[in-house]
């Protein structure tokens, strides 16, 4: 197998100016682009108007892509601490100082020593996808932290539930609906969220222009907001309550309509049952939504000839997110809504598994471990980036039944600054320099690889491969595409699938192997199982003549291309005439269109029932703490997050209403206080915020560090303690938390 790394330009020459196709790799929307490049230069990109997705749409970021790529600040060779400083080094020395630095604390303290924290931006690369489950595993830690505890965890923990798979997430069918709410979400600002939709902003227009309807649930009149016929402003983290009062509605005047959904699921009369008393009246005043709109809600969703409940980030980063989450689908089945057109329905990528065979599945458990210090349930593996901080800086063997074995002596990070993006960053950034040894995979000094001892950064975006296999798991239409780098490496750089595979190598004892070996391995250990399953497509065939077939020039494309034939439009190493190879993709440079989204049930039911559980236990339990929680309105303000400007800095938006009260202008400063800290800013005062809700930017992840500097004074992150979890999803508290103001005279 070759290991060298992908080349799939000629070598430039100076001034020769050419085209290069490749697909977006900064924001969810995957928007295929045609780069101008000039020797290794990108200087210009544009729309690909023959993307069989996007169809030429480019956002501003992407429009910035030449940019980016050629951002100075980006790291271009690798980084070892000597004498307490980080200085340039060679490869092999880097990954030398790995293996030196990981296998003592492995062999010492055992594997959960080492903590593995992985960010968002790792899913929109090749590497990022195919080789961090290789060193969670090949460490054998379950010390996993990752910036899904941030956002979109609830997500996967409801569906996890409901349909027996964390991955199994319906998206709104936005090109076919006729009636679309929104709660927590402002895509015609930040695009979508665990919905993969090229130009969304247009597609709401033409969701309108069609005579359909857009409700947006939001504390804050968002640009999105703007657009819709109705907008609720809801009081911030109460999402959960109206939804429940919608889903009791339709109990309780005898609307529910669960159409095709009928024999795929259980439990409706227990649930009617535990929603009884989540009538609009009792819901309203928390809510501040008048009962009579609730009701209006309840019944226009049943009433559209199709609708779809669409509930994102800003419904998810709350008390009771996972609860949103759940209710956002309860709707969607009461309603039959899901897997439907128009409703909401499952993607179906090319890469994902083989179909399973129809039938009950092994469910979705919770709390398989727990972490050492607060004993935060393990969530898909997972334990809450917010416990990151005391799992480092906490001595001791820590609470019964928890991990145990003492603090984290060591940490990896991939694509991940947690110091801005995680609540008490502070109490983060003085804990990581207590750490025996980190190594970063990561293009920039930021807050938080300063600490590292090795960091390790990947090239250029322009010099790395390109597939979506997380976002075509979201996407609002099926199809596949595939960009081989558009440059090649610069000198002295390394490709991002090898720094990975040495990266695994070097921390699970194998350091000096090839890397094309670790492929090699996973290749055979699929073929394994494929060739053993009867109900696949290479049943009972020679793994070794398989493996022989696979095409593409190092291993990753090896991978994509045995993922690519298994999956459920593969040619099945020929067993199916015409089916998808990494060949035809690469032969379709503006992509393969696989067609609308379609409904899929019972296929991707997995829940020990084998049909959807409208109330499993967790789900009930947490149902009762809604039902007791304390709902009054706290004194002072509740602060919520919004997209961090792309111009650096961020003001605190406040209500005129309340400037007249706090006698606030807009010359003024204001020192903001939560439970983690305080933090000053500009004041905008506007009315896009409701009286009683105040508004600053989230923390970001990634930049440098002159730009975070600019940054980080106004990051809600900074005002956290880390202490509120959505206990389901172990989610942190993010949005409709308390906080006091004081007006500072310039």
């Amino acid at each position: 197998m070759p290991s060298a790394p992908l080349a799939s330009a000629a070598s430039p020459v100076p001034g020769d100016r050419r085209t290069a196709l490749r697909v977006c790799p900064l924001c969810e929307a995957t928007c295929g682009l045609a780069l101008t490049i000039e020797g290794t230069a990108v200087v210009r990109a544009c729309g690909d108007r023959e993307d069989v997705f996007s169809h030429g749409f480019i956002c501003p970021e992407g429009a910035l892509f030449g940019d980016v790529d050629g951002d100075p600040d980006r790291l271009a060779r690798p980084l070892v601490r000597k004498g307490g400083r980080l200085v340039e080094t060679g490869w092999a020395e880097a990954f030398d100082a790995v293996a030196a630095g990981l296998g003592p604390v492995v062999e010492e303290y055992g594997p959960d020593a080492v903590g593995v924290v992985l960010g968002n931006a790792g899913v929109h690369t090749v590497a990022g996808v195919l080789y961090p489950p290789l060193l969670v595993n090949g460490i054998g830690t379950r010390s996993l932290f990752t910036t899904a505890t941030l956002d979109q965890m609830p997500r996967h923990v409801s569906s996890g539930l409901l349909f027996g798979d964390p991955h199994a997430i319906p998206v709104p069918d936005l090109d076919r609906t006729d009636h679309l709410l929104l709660l927590g979400a402002d895509p015609v600002e930040s695009h979508g969220s665990l919905c993969t939709a090229p130009d969304f902003p247009g597609r709401l227009e033409a969701l309108r222009a069609r005579g359909g309807t857009l409700t947006v649930v939001d504390p804050r009149r968002t640009r999105t907001a703007r657009l819709a016929d109705r907008h609720v402003p809801i009081r911030p983290g109460t999402d959960a309550l109206l939804l429940a009062a919608m889903a009791n509605v339709l109990f309780a005047q005898d609307l529910v309509r669960l159409r095709h959904l009928a024999p795929h699921v259980t439990q409706v009369p227990a649930l009617g049952h535990a929603l009884v008393e989540f009538t609009p009246e009792a819901v309203s005043p928390a809510c501040d939504v008048p009962a009579d709109t609730i009701r209006t809600l309840a019944r226009e969703l049943v009433a559209a000839p199709t609708a779809a409940v669409y509930g994102r980030t800003g419904s998810g980063t709350v008390l009771f997110g996972t609860l949103a989450g759940w209710l956002s689908d309860v709707l969607n089945v009461l309603t039959g809504n899901l897997d439907r057109p128009g409703g909401v329905l499952f993607p179906r990528s090319a890469t994902d598994r083989p179909p399973r065979p129809v039938g009950p599945g092994r469910g979705f458990p919770l709390g398989r471990w727990r972490s050492r210090v607060s004993g935060h349930p393990e969530v898909k593996g997972e334990l809450p980036l917010a416990a990151l901080a005391e799992e480092i800086d906490t001595p001791g063997e820590g609470v019964p039944g928890g991990l145990g074995g003492g603090p984290l002596r060591a940490l990896i990070t991939s694509a991940a600054n947690p110091v801005p993006s995680a609540p008490d960053g502070d109490r983060l950034d003085r804990a990581l320099a207590r750490l025996d040894f980190m190594v970063s995979v990561d293009p920039y000094l930021n807050e938080t690889t300063r600490h590292a001892h090795v960091v390790l950064p990947p090239p250029r975006p322009s010099r790395s491969p390109h597939y979506d296999f997380a976002f075509n798991m979201l996407a609002v239409r099926n199809q596949a595409r595939y960009s081989r780098p558009a440059v090649p490496l610069d000198e002295g750089a390394m490709a991002e699938t090898e720094i990975h595979a040495r990266l695994v190598l070097a921390a699970t004892g194998r350091h000096g192997t090839d890397p094309a070996e670790l492929d090699a391995l996973v290749v055979r250990h699929a073929l394994g199982q494929a060739v053993s399953d009867p109900a696949g497509p290479v049943h009972g065939r020679d793994p070794q003549a398989l493996a022989e077939e696979l095409d593409g020039l190092c291993g990753a494309e090896r991978r994509l291309d045995l993922m690519l034939r298994l999956g459920p439009y593969g040619d099945g190493f020929g067993a199916r005439a015409g089916g998808l190879t990494l060949r035809r993709l690469l032969d379709a440079p503006h992509g393969i269109d696989l067609g609308p989204l379609r409904p899929r049930l019972p296929q991707p039911l997995a829940t020990r029932s084998g049909r959807i559980e409208l109330l499993p236990a967790p789900i009930a339990a947490d149902l009762t703490r809604l039902a007791l929680a304390r709902h009054d309105r706290p004194g002072g303000f509740v602060l919520v997050g919004r997209r961090p400007p792309r111009s650096g800095g961020g003001a605190l938006h406040v209500h005129p209403e309340d400037a007249r009260t706090l006698g606030l202008t807009a010359r003024d400063r204001v020192r903001i206080t939560g439970s983690g800290g305080e933090v000053t800013a500009p004041v905008e005062i506007t009315d896009a915020v409701r009286p009683g809700v105040v508004s600053l930017p989230r923390g970001g992840t990634g930049t440098p560090l002159r730009i975070a500097a600019a940054n980080s004074e106004v990051s809600v992150n900074r005002l956290l303690d880390g202490s509120l979890l959505d206990p389901l999803s172990g989610t942190a508290v993010l949005d409709a938390v308390p906080v006091r103001l004081a007006v500072i005279r310039l």
